[in-house]
């Protein structure tokens, strides 16, 4: 159905704007005047593909009109303070599609509000938009609505948002200074060899004297990467495209998933990371009232990595069967020693959802403690790599000189 942006007025006379869908035009001015709402300006919007994620121009748009994990988090912090302070569930939509800044987001709250006034329950509206909000988002609205405590699952969703752009924003911090360090020296080394030792070329062939072996693998290099540069991204974007093909298979994600995690330094912070959103995730539900194996089902899709999703499948089924969850997760090896006795003190304590929370604090703390000394690696990695090739022109175009000065004297 067409969605309609509209300027209108109300009863008091101010000005009232917002997406409203219907069959034409003349439908919709015609709901609005249902609603007491005066119509000025009523025109059609695009809107194809919202609920799956795709905007209506084109995918270029897409990217630029899509829903950012930040701007749904601002926007569920300001409709749990609206709905704390009294609005009500419809009131505070409306309100909030006036404060939303992104077009898209302000479109889908707009088919939101519609929906909830036809007779559908918040979450099954929310349901309709699976790009837009995750199943973690879903099931904690369906909690607080069946329990009446939405604000307070929208105050959790809030935080839960806020700590998960906290980490990925300390995680993008941490490594932007290494990469771009990698870049500028390859881009250094880039002009070196095309631009630098091509001349030096020149001086040498006047010489009319063998070169040194470095010398003659400098200058080959140089003249390869001068020739076949395009070789090298044309190269990277097959790689790249190969991997993503290859990931998108269940078979290649799950056998890369675990590479990763037995790499050095890397698997154990890719292994904290999921441990963290799984365990925040878990905790956050059940703490709202969701039943441990929808809880569980939900929170092993956030994990990030299919190993450790396939882990906390094992242990729901375990679960299912009477089981306890410290004990499943134990059996899997895939989660830490120490995150397993923290979820076993928990069960026997009954305070299951309290511990959950602290082993995401806990493994949150490690994560930071691992960047730092993955940056503290990297970096003198980095520069002992640029060191020794740098070093080892600086030698190949001097050895030359220094035969030449050798023959002169």
């Amino acid at each position: 159905m067409p969605l309609f942006e509209y300027n209108a007025l109300t009863n008091n006379g101010k000005t009232a704007t917002g997406i409203i869908d219907c069959d034409s035009a003349q439908s919709a001015r015609q709901k609005l005047r249902s609603k007491r709402l005066y119509p000025v300006e009523v025109h059609e919007v695009s809107d194809k593909n919202l609920s799956t994620g795709r905007f209506s121009l084109n995918r270029v748009s897409a990217l630029f009109n899509r829903v950012r994990p930040r701007d749904l988090t601002l926007a569920t912090r300001q409709m749990a303070t609206l709905i704390n302070a009294g609005f009500t569930l419809v009131a505070s939509i409306d309100t909030l599609i006036q404060l939303v800044e992104t077009p898209r987001l302000k479109q889908v709250f707009s088919r939101v509000k519609d929906s909830i006034e036809e007779g559908s329950s918040f979450a099954e509206a929310l349901s309709s938009y699976p790009g837009v909000f995750s199943p973690v988002y879903i099931n904690m609205v369906m909690a607080g609505e069946a329990s009446g405590t939405l604000d307070i699952v929208l105050e959790r969703l809030a935080e839960i948002g806020e700590r998960q752009l906290s980490l990925s924003n300390r995680i993008r911090a941490a490594l932007t200074y290494p990469f771009l360090m990698t870049g500028i020296g390859v881009l250094i080394l880039y002009f070196l060899m095309t631009i630098i030792v091509p001349k030096m070329a020149g001086i040498f062939d006047d010489l009319g004297q063998a070169l040194p072996l470095p010398t003659r693998i400098l200058l080959r290099s140089g003249e390869i990467l001068g020739t076949f540069w395009w070789v090298f991204p044309l190269l990277l974007i097959l790689l790249i495209t190969a991997f993503k093909r290859f990931q998108g298979t269940p078979k290649g994600a799950l056998m890369i998933d675990k590479m990763l995690l037995r790499l050095p330094i890397i698997g154990t912070l890719i292994q904290k990371v999921a441990v963290t959103r799984f365990s925040r995730t878990l905790g956050s539900l059940l703490t709202n009232g969701v039943s441990m194996l929808t809880a569980m089902d939900v929170a092993r899709n956030v994990a990030g990595n299919l190993v450790l999703s396939d882990a906390a499948s094992s242990a729901a089924s375990d679960v299912e069967k009477g089981g306890e969850l410290g004990e499943a997760m134990s059996q899997s090896r895939v989660f830490p020693l120490l995150a397993v006795q923290m979820v076993r003190v928990g069960e026997k304590s009954g305070k299951l959802e309290e511990m959950l929370g602290r082993v995401a604090d806990v493994y949150e703390g490690e994560v930071e403690s691992s960047l730092e000394s993955l940056t503290s690696i990297i970096e003198p990695v980095i520069i002992l790599v640029m060191g020794v090739t740098v070093g080892f022109i600086v030698l190949a175009i001097c050895l030359p000189i220094f035969t030449m000065n050798q023959f002169i004297g």
